[in-house]
């Protein structure tokens, strides 16, 4: 696949990789539906009825592996003869998300996996996961070379962020499983701003950050290390995949619109494959800068490759996120929900 954007999505096209969705016209695309309402439809020139569907992607790691899905199969560049037509933002607060999925503003969305089992258990079954699309994406970063292990932390701050998401549950159960009480780490809960600000003025400062945050700050200021990756302190202790972001849907959506949610998810594997592509980063860069997923183009091109993109749907799916539940239900069962989700919340892994 050829670096510069414009030939790698010529190369694309040319696969037709999903049988319902074939290459882009752009004078048919602009017959389609509009996708401001909810499973809006129109009628192409070739008969295909499309439905609009509301989508919502966190900035970061969550959102990256849908760029190339939500730039080109939108309202206005989705082919013809595909019967999906996005309406798509991109936010920076999961409560954002979840507001919108609840009150239906938004059909699918990119969300971190413990926001979608706690999702899940505050709407009795509204809300289901369709695929785990982020592995982990932290890393411990610090001015120094005083870290070289998870029990190193004790006794030292910590800046963060993800305070009562992913990042905290995470970073407490590593923290035990190498004897360290987190009560012994000074974890002050930040925003990477906070965080990026706290690393610049400090000599020895340390900090949790995931990427493109991670990336940004390592770019900045070249007396920043990576001291740890959580996903192979994690990958240490046998328990499974850091599966850290996840799609999920409104039920009531999904169960009108079976076909919609399957073309989707099939356009969603595709756009994972083209954004994790090694010799098409420049591409995919492109495009994440371009939608406000990282702060710019170049940062995105170094991050990507860190943001340990995968797409795990059906009963991979269900295997991978009942072992990562699991230990955080141990470790604080409020994390998930209060209770480990039922097997209904699990999309298509019957």
């Amino acid at each position: 696949m050829k670096k510069t954007l414009s030939l790698l999505l010529a190369a694309a096209m040319t696969l037709s990789l999903l049988a319902s969705c074939g290459s882009k016209n752009n004078n048919d695309a602009s017959q389609s539906a509009a996708g401001s309402g909810s499973a809006s439809a129109s009628q192409s020139q070739q008969g295909v009825e499309k439905t609009g569907v509301n989508f919502m992607a966190l900035s970061g790691p969550t959102g990256v592996g849908a760029a190339y899905l939500m730039k080109y199969y939108s309202a206005e560049t989705s082919p013809a003869d595909c019967p999906v037509a996005l309406n798509s933002t991109v936010v920076a607060d999961n409560k954002e998300v979840t507001d919108a999925l609840v009150n239906g503003t938004a059909d699918i969305a990119a969300v971190a996996t413990n926001v979608a089992a706690n999702l899940a258990a505050k709407t009795d079954g509204g809300i289901q996961v369709l695929a785990v699309n982020t592995l982990g994406v932290l890393y411990i970063l610090e001015k120094g070379d005083s870290v070289q292990s998870m029990a190193d932390l004790a006794g030292k701050t910590v800046y963060a962020t993800g305070q009562g998401a992913n990042p905290e549950y995470v970073l407490n159960y590593l923290l035990t499983q190498n004897g360290v009480d987190p009560s012994q780490v000074d974890i002050q809960w930040m925003t990477a701003q906070e965080v990026t600000a706290q690393m610049a003025s400090g000599d020895s400062a340390i900090c949790m950050l995931p990427v493109p945050a991670a990336t940004a700050l390592m770019m900045k200021d070249q007396g920043v290390r990576q001291a740890l990756s959580l996903s192979d302190e994690w990958d240490k202790l046998g328990q499974g995949s850091l599966a850290m972001g996840c799609v999920v849907g409104r039920t009531q959506f999904i169960e009108e619109h079976p076909e919609t949610v399957d073309a989707f998810l099939d356009l969603y594997g595709d756009s994972i494959t083209f954004m994790s592509d090694e010799h098409g980063v420049a591409g995919a860069a492109a495009l994440v800068g371009e939608l406000g997923i990282t702060a710019n183009e170049q940062i995105a091109q170094k991050a990507i490759p860190q943001c340990n993109l995968t797409f795990l749907t059906g009963a991979d799916m269900k295997a991978t996120l009942e072992e990562y539940y699991q230990v955080l239900f141990q470790a604080d069962p409020a994390s998930i929900g209060g209770s480990m989700p039922y097997d209904a919340f699990y999309y298509g892994a019957e």
